[in-house]
């Protein structure tokens, strides 16, 4: 397969799955024009005058769709672990002897293990997606017929609205919907609080499908999925496990050495002069992201100030302060615990959103570049605070990107790391797989103490006389690689390209390539 190299300096495949990939250009380095990718036209005259739209199952709707070899199906993952929908719908494809599908999801979790049995057999050809756990352990091996494509959350809408990728068939697990196709995620037996992710499926997909455990009286209020791009809807037992929203990284960690990072960074936030009236902040999906919120709601408290708005995924730690009046808004992209579900139900000041209005690059503007401070994880930094969030240093796929990379636009980034993990450290000289330039990365907070990026002398300056330790990486670097004995080895990695990172402005930043 020939290469190119990207502005990063990073080998990148020329083609994936068939079409001609662009290398990235660096930040902003890619300037697009034309229009956006437009839905197909419909006829209101070929639905039911009634509005009723529903199909007796699954498998009808599925059929009636004109479900076909090498299709696009697309589901999204609001249910997380919980998930009920997405392996039904390649049951029926293999039922059916449907082959060489393209699943295009938000995001996969363990519970999807059991299309592996799919990917092997050929009904699924591969994954544009990210894959965790065994899917990607899958990926890393080389046995997907096809190259995965790990893209952002707003990557993902690019993709779909710049016409990049088109889906076929879009099933949307719907926790309330009407008759009519209307759905939302607030309310029902399944509530899972928002169906931000399924946004751009339901506008540009060929066909949708709602899927749903809780039929109501038309109209179903809030919608947050417009029937009018619905074509059918089918009523199933269950659409998801509600309580399995919650995962090992949506929960407050209890290490103290991580709860050490969250406390430094709330402390690096409060004495920079970020948390004042007003401000903005956003704390990611990790355990230690979480914390920071706790440790920052006692700053703000202490000091008498209130945000002016949060971003979510939501939890219980947001719901408080919105509850408690130190935030009048939550804007969530998704929720991360059912504390979440219900205040998106109940309070006004909690607004589901999607990745256009958070994330995509291609549009007018988003709310990640209005956040004063985003907390974020990461698996690997450099020297050159560049940062890898798909892989660890052994090679192996076991993470997507998520709006990782799209909360790298805020005021100031910072990564919340541990300075090594099992004795293998974190902060290397170049990062195994790179998801997110140095020069959009302002802090690395380590359990250990903070380094800035050089670029921010503004940061730099503002920190004199914090009580947080201030380290420069390379010291860092070296104190880490003593207590571990060296830096770690590379992966063996084949020449064979398994999965290709995507940027935000869907050019090619990175790949992943298989293990020997």
């Amino acid at each position: 397969m020939s290469s190119l190299e990207n502005f990063a300096g990073r080998q990148v495949p020329a083609e994936i799955n068939g079409r001609d990939a662009i290398p990235y250009m660096g930040v902003g380095g890619r300037k697009m024009t034309g229009r956006k990718a437009a839905p197909l036209i419909r006829s209101a005259a070929d639905y039911p005058a009634s509005g009723d739209k529903r199909t007796p199952s699954l498998k009808e709707a599925l059929v009636n769709a004109g479900l076909r070899d090498g299709m696009v199906i697309s589901t999204h993952h609001h249910f997380r672990n919980g998930d009920l929908i997405a392996n039904q719908v390649f049951d029926v494809a293999k039922e059916l002897g449907v082959k060489d599908l393209v699943w295009f999801p938000s995001a996969s979790f363990p519970c999807h293990e059991h299309l592996i049995q799919y990917l092997e057999d050929g009904t699924i050809h591969h994954i544009e997606g990210s894959m965790n756990g065994p899917l990607g352990a899958f990926c890393t091996a080389g046995k997907m017929r096809g190259m995965g494509v790990l893209r952002s959350h707003g990557g993902r809408w690019q993709a779909i609205s710049d016409g990049d990728m088109n889906i076929d068939i879009a099933v949307i697990a719907a926790p309330t919907a009407d008759v009519f196709g209307n759905a939302t995620g607030d309310r029902g037996p399944s509530a899972c609080g928002l169906l931000g992710f399924a946004l751009a499926d339901s506008i540009y997909a060929d066909h949708v499908i709602a899927v749903t455990d809780n039929l109501v009286p038309f109209p179903c209020l809030p919608w947050q999925i417009q029937g009018n791009n619905v074509d059918q809807v089918v009523e199933v037992e269950q659409v998801g496990i509600p309580e399995k929203i919650v995962s090992g990284t949506t929960q407050i960690t209890k290490s103290p050495d991580r709860l050490l990072i969250a406390e430094h960074c709330a402390k690096f936030v409060r004495d920079t002069g970020i948390m004042r009236d007003g401000f903005s902040f956003q704390a990611g999906a990790g355990g230690t992201a979480l914390s920071f919120a706790i440790y920052l709601k006692e700053m703000m408290i202490k000091a008498g100030v209130t945000a002016g708005f949060v971003r979510g995924g939501s939890n219980k730690y947001l719901v408080e302060m919105l509850e408690e009046g130190l935030t009048p808004v939550i804007l969530d992209g998704q929720t991360f615990d059912l504390d979440g579900v219900r205040s998106m139900r109940e309070n006004e000041g909690h607004q589901n959103t999607s990745p256009f209005t958070s994330y995509n690059f291609h549009g007018k503007g988003n709310f990640a570049s209005m956040l004063d401070v985003v907390i974020l994880g990461a698996t690997e930094v450099d020297t050159d605070f560049n940062a890898n969030v798909v892989t660890h240093t052994d090679g192996r796929l076991l993470h997507g990107i998520g709006g990782w990379q799209n909360c790298l636009a805020s005021k100031c980034t910072i990564l919340a790391v541990p300075s090594f993990r099992n004795r293998i450290p974190v902060i290397l000289d170049e990062v195994t797989t790179l998801c997110g330039p140095g020069e959009l990365i302002d802090v690395i907070a380590t359990e250990r103490g903070l380094c800035i990026n050089p670029r921010r002398t503004d940061l730099i300056e503002a920190s004199r006389g914090s009580s947080v330790p201030i380290l420069e990486i390379h010291d860092l670097k070296r104190e880490v690689e003593r207590i571990c004995g060296g830096s770690p080895q590379r992966a063996k990695t084949t020449d064979q390209v398994v999965a290709a990172i995507q940027w935000v402005d869907g050019t090619t930043i990175d790949c992943v390539r298989g293990l020997s």
